[in-house]
């Protein structure tokens, strides 16, 4: 699956204005972003239908989801960060360092006192709900206190517009972040690297031939990767066939009868804290009917976190691990 790269997708508000290369050839390259300077700011971050203007890269960043968390890990910007909030699962190993370096505010998300008394200058947010009253609180409420913020536009709230699902869009995100935080090279760099892996996979093809189902979690009905999300965009990676493709959104409900009816030859399950991939495993393999399943009958599993399965940085980490445990069971 080839995707076009996209270079100008975030431009900074006076994009007229020329950028500051940062120092000369052979010099050691800056940890942090001051190596871009002034010349970049102000930048405009818009997400869910809020623009924020950020005149200086933030030093105090806040995230509140583990996608938000895991960008910023992404482009090495840890020491930008004043703390962390919410994880579904496990960050993964090679982040593990940069994210213990992190002050964790809340297992769930902090309420505005907490938030306010790391002293943020900048909020990162996944989801919607994280600018709830009881959470963050409003975007324009924090603006009034000098606090930027960003939402992804793959969690907009009720009345919002999400942004399609594709790799793409997902790099627009990390690209507007990094763009934020004065790294714009680095959202490059991640772009580049991410479509190497894509190419690859389109080369290999894994999952061709093969029908899967995609179990995100679910006991009296499955919640079900549907045709246009994350878990769609990875198994159209790896080459195989969603047998519940033609159901609208990220996810859909879809009844046991329709999983037996669809019979897949391979079961992907998504593995988070409030849903593992033993607790449906147990599921499967205990229900009478369900455990007549080809994919049951062959233990013909792959587990991928959940946090691979949604639109952000994992999503191509994702697609890779599908292809690599494809593979295995070949």
């Amino acid at each position: 699956m080839t995707v076009t790269p996209r270079r100008t997708r975030f431009l900074p508000a006076l994009a007229s204005l020329p950028l500051v290369l940062a120092g000369c050839a052979g010099a050691p390259e800056p940890e942090q972003p001051e190596a871009h300077a002034g010349d970049a700011y102000p930048v405009e971050a818009s997400g869910c239908g809020y623009t924020a203007t950020v005149t200086a890269a933030p030093e105090q960043a806040v995230t509140m989801n583990q996608g938000a968390t895991e960008v910023m890990l992404a482009l090495g910007l840890e020491d930008s960060m004043a703390g962390t909030a919410y994880l579904d699962d496990a960050v993964p190993e090679k982040w593990v360092g940069a994210y213990e370096s992190v002050e964790v505010l809340s297992d769930e998300y902090p309420d505005n006192e907490s938030l306010l008394a790391a002293e943020p200058d900048f909020v990162y947010a996944s989801y919607a709900s994280a600018f709830d009253d009881e959470a963050a609180g409003p975007q324009p409420e924090l603006e009034e206190l000098g606090i930027a913020s960003y939402l992804s536009p793959f969690g907009c709230g009720e009345g919002q517009p999400t942004a399609e699902v594709s790799f793409e869009s997902v790099w627009d995100e990390i690209s507007t972040v990094a763009e934020v935080f004065g790294v714009p090279e680095r959202g490059d760099e991640l772009e580049d690297e991410q479509q190497e892996q894509l190419d690859a996979l389109e080369q290999t093809a894994p999952g061709d031939g093969l029908d899967v189902f995609w179990f995100d979690s679910g006991d009296k009905t499955a919640f079900a990767g549907a045709g246009e999300g994350g878990p769609q965009l990875i198994l159209d990676a790896v080459g195989a066939t969603n047998v519940f493709a033609g159901l609208a959104g990220g996810w859909a409900d879809v009844s046991w009868e329709k999983v037996v009816e669809a019979d897949p030859d391979v079961i992907v399950l998504a593995d988070a804290s409030w849903s593992t991939a033993d607790d449906k495993i147990a599921l499967l393999e205990k229900d009478p009917v369900l455990k007549e399943l080809r994919a049951v009958q062959a233990e013909a599993y792959v587990v991928v976190p959940f946090s691979e399965s949604t639109p952000g940085v994992r999503l191509a980490d994702g697609a890779v691990s599908v292809g690599e445990q494809l593979t295995d069971l070949g």
